[in-house]
């Protein structure tokens, strides 16, 4: 073969391993920005949530429902199950909004927690 023409396979391949190294990166920064996602909410909804259900069942406490420490221990082991149903109670019980996912750059993380923990979403 030509010199030209194994010069030109050579500078293919290596744009090619260039792509796909970028592309490398760019899920790494990506799954990155995930386990960030989910630290935080660990770190910061879950503590938010369960304040909302301790004041919840509080202001609910009555002869039908009892709301022992019991059932709030059961309740908030329930909701603190995973993050995904921790982000869940967030958004139910208004703790967080869509629009605050929107400007924390992380409603795509949302949908993908929710997707691959869809088997531990409350229904």
């Amino acid at each position: 073969m030509d010199l030209s023409v194994n010069l030109e396979i050579i500078v293919v391949i290596a744009a090619i391993a260039v792509l796909f190294l970028a592309w490398l990166i760019w899920q790494l920064m990506r799954a990155k920005h995930f386990t960030q996602f989910k630290r935080q909410i660990e770190q910061e909804l879950k503590p938010k949530v369960i304040a909302s259900i301790i004041e919840e069942m509080a202001a609910t406490r009555s002869d039908l429902l009892p709301n022992t420490l019991a059932h709030q221990e059961a309740t908030i082991r329930y909701w603190s199950a995973s993050a995904a149903r921790v982000l869940q109670a967030a958004l139910m019980r208004e703790i967080i909004d869509e629009q605050w996912l929107k400007s924390t750059g992380n409603l795509r993380n949302s949908q993908h927690l929710f997707h691959i923990e869809r088997d531990k979403l409350h229904r």
